[in-house]
């Protein structure tokens, strides 16, 4: 799951980033109205945490111009402003949900999961391929019970896939939904996390490849035999 923190206090976007990273979420971080504008227009996110008060561009502005051009992204907005006339104002301008600073980093994660869990109303709670599970909403991976020791992206990809079974995706696809813009590594990282996964289901007693290479295309989710 990708999210876009909108926030211009470095002493919120450092907890905040830190603690989603974390729960297996990709963060990325713009510090104005308008860098966030920008990356919208570029790029899809699962879930957009706004605050009201930034430079270039406001919360609430940006907000309306975003439902105005028909985003359906799930949007948290942050203020420091505790009064019934912001917290309408910020709704009525789009807004899923409003969380008040200064705020619990466990109260900011659980209406992350709300809104995700809304805008997924027809997936399943619980992710599968034959006897693989995937949790997402504790990040356990089990194949006929146990308990799988995947690293964090590993995880995602493995999620990933599983959300999408019937679509193919190429490295830079891949890389563009997996990885933060600003850590984005070389193609040749997704090929060295798909084998690195792919080994681990295999010890785990998977005996054919989850995640089916199509050459010269991408990757995709193996049809279940």
């Amino acid at each position: 799951m990708k999210i876009l923190v909108v926030e211009d206090d470095e002493n919120i976007i450092i907890p905040i980033e830190e603690y989603l990273d974390e729960q297996n979420y990709i963060v990325e971080i713009a510090s104005d109205g308008q860098a966030a504008r920008e990356f919208l227009d570029v790029f899809d996110y699962d879930l957009i945490v706004l605050d009201i008060m930034l430079p270039k561009l406001d919360g609430i502005s940006l907000c309306q111009q975003l439902r105005a051009n028909g985003c359906k992204t799930p949007i948290l907005m942050l203020t420091a402003r505790d009064t019934i006339k912001d917290r309408v104002k910020g709704l009525d301008a789009g807004a899923d949900d409003y969380l008040i600073k200064p705020f619990d980093l466990e109260e900011l994660s659980a209406r992350v999961r709300a809104l995700l869990r809304r805008g997924e109303t027809s997936l399943p709670p619980i992710l599968s391929w034959g006897e693989l599970c995937v949790d997402p909403s504790s990040c356990e991976v089990t194949y006929q019970q146990q308990v799988l020791s995947l690293s964090p992206k590993e995880y995602r990809l493995l999620e990933f896939f599983l959300r999408h079974p019937r679509r193919m995706f190429s490295r830079s696809q891949l890389l563009d939904h997996l990885w933060a813009m600003d850590q984005i590594p070389e193609e040749a990282t997704v090929k060295a996390h798909i084998s690195s996964l792919r080994q681990k289901l295999k010890t785990a007693g998977l005996e054919s490849d989850v995640i089916e290479t199509v050459y010269g295309l991408g990757y995709r989710l193996k049809e279940f035999p």
